[in-house]
């Protein structure tokens, strides 16, 4: 039986780009930085309370699985914020919100009370959309 979600794939547009918003931004940790034969990396960050769960930081480059086609897709998708990868947690919203908003971080949707959380949108520099939860 699956017991545990260890990694999640968010594809950007530039690594390096990447790597600075989710670690000088978000304040997430680098877990691994290994250059691949393609000339990207295996390059992770986690959340400072959850080293245990990855976001492997994924260039779009070509080789088996994307084309050139497939890659100038994916970009206009990930730039136009089609993709949403996953939900974070904080415990003060209104205040993580303020954090992130002066480091210059792109909120499309400001704190609201819903149904199921408090929640907040924002975007990475690469246009992939997140969700901010306060339960």
């Amino acid at each position: 039986m699956i017991s545990k979600l260890t990694h999640i794939c968010v594809y950007v547009l530039d690594q390096e780009r990447a790597r600075d918003f989710y670690t000088n931004k978000l304040g997430f940790k680098v877990k691994i930085d290994v250059p691949m034969p393609n000339g990207a990396k295996w390059l992770t960050v986690t959340p400072p309370d959850q080293p245990d769960m990855e976001l492997t930081l994924f260039p779009l480059v070509v080789g088996k699985k994307f084309t050139e086609e497939v890659i100038a897709t994916m970009k206009e998708l990930i730039s136009n914020s089609v993709f949403g990868p996953g939900v974070f947690l904080c415990n003060d919203i209104y205040a993580t919100y303020e954090e992130l908003k002066s480091k210059s971080v792109e909120f499309i949707k400001v704190p609201t009370k819903e149904l199921y959380a408090i929640e907040a949108l924002f975007k990475d520099d690469s246009g992939n959309f997140f969700s901010l939860h306060q339960r």
